[in-house]
């Protein structure tokens, strides 16, 4: 492997280490922290930050950058809010795989809006998805059904497949990626911000470790995560860039097993491994015959 690509996998494998990490800080800082003031705080720190890196740049903005750039803002933080909620009522662990919903539906929303037929691949790993879900959500003799928080969970997932389909128009146009990213994140503060003043009342961050615990979102699992990924995919092709991205469930689901969020029972174990294997089948399709080289 060329040292270029060692290292952007690195840093992927970094980043997905950082929002692994996340889950469990969210579900720690949500006994402290309402979910829309803790979200809003998360992508106004990120935002700041990337205001910073793009100030060399804003000379390039335009309405196309700002619409775009909003319309991922808003697929974004919907996406956000559900899966936050979603963290109330479920654990870490199981909000992480779940997310991963996404990498599944999105070849099948690229079907509706490119008219590109999934394949069997894809159908493989939906069905893959689907009993993933049924080990991750039901348990036996549990006559209730998914619980809120995983079919919360799954509709972000939902959203997150929509805000890859609409980050993939958005920079087809050769459009600064940085510029979109600010306005995405400056977007999601907006929509979270005027969502506490609706739902929550007024704002309010107490001091001591859940703000240490929101900066550390805003900045790491945000600012740097996002570049860290950036310039890891740079480097490392697509398909096993996005196996190495796929790890932020792996390792979201170690830090809720560790810390006790999730017990260690053999009905979740297996529903990782489904999810975990939809997302191979679907990204890398292991088993598709190469054509020989030149």
């Amino acid at each position: 492997m060329k040292k270029g690509r060692l290292f952007g996998a690195a840093a992927m494998l970094f980043a997905t280490l950082i929002w692994g990490s996340s889950f469990v800080v969210m579900k720690d800082t949500l006994d402290d922290v309402r979910p829309l003031m803790l979200l809003a705080a998360r992508f106004a720190i990120a935002s700041a930050v990337l205001s910073l890196v793009c100030i060399p740049r804003f000379k390039k903005l335009d309405s196309a950058t700002l619409g775009h750039g909003a319309l991922m803002g808003l697929l974004l933080g919907s996406a956000y809010i559900l899966q936050t909620y979603g963290l109330v009522w479920t654990t870490p662990g199981k909000n992480a795989f779940l997310t991963t919903f996404y990498v599944v539906l999105v070849p099948f929303m690229y079907w509706a809006t490119d008219r590109k037929r999934p394949d069997a691949y894809n159908i493989a790993a939906a069905v893959l998805c689907v009993a993933g879900v049924g080990f991750l959500s039901l348990a036996p003799g549990d006559g209730t059904g998914i619980h809120l928080g995983d079919l919360l969970t799954l509709a972000c997932g939902v959203l997150y497949g929509g805000h890859i389909v609409a980050v993939r128009r958005a920079t087809g146009g050769g459009r600064d990626v940085m510029l979109l990213t600010w306005m995405q994140f400056l977007t999601a503060a907006v929509i979270c911000l005027a969502g506490t003043l609706i739902f929550e009342g007024r704002p309010a961050i107490p001091a001591g470790r859940p703000l240490w615990s929101i900066v550390y979102l805003g900045l790491a699992a945000t600012a740097l995560g996002l570049f860290l990924q950036n310039w890891g995919q740079e480097r490392v092709p697509p398909s096993p860039a996005s196996v190495i991205l796929s790890f932020e469930a792996v390792f979201g689901a170690a830090f809720s097993l560790a810390l006790g969020y999730d017990e260690p029972k053999p009905r979740l174990f297996i529903g990782f491994a489904l999810m975990f294997l939809a997302v191979i089948v679907s990204e890398v399709k292991p088993f598709r015959k190469r054509k020989p080289g030149p």
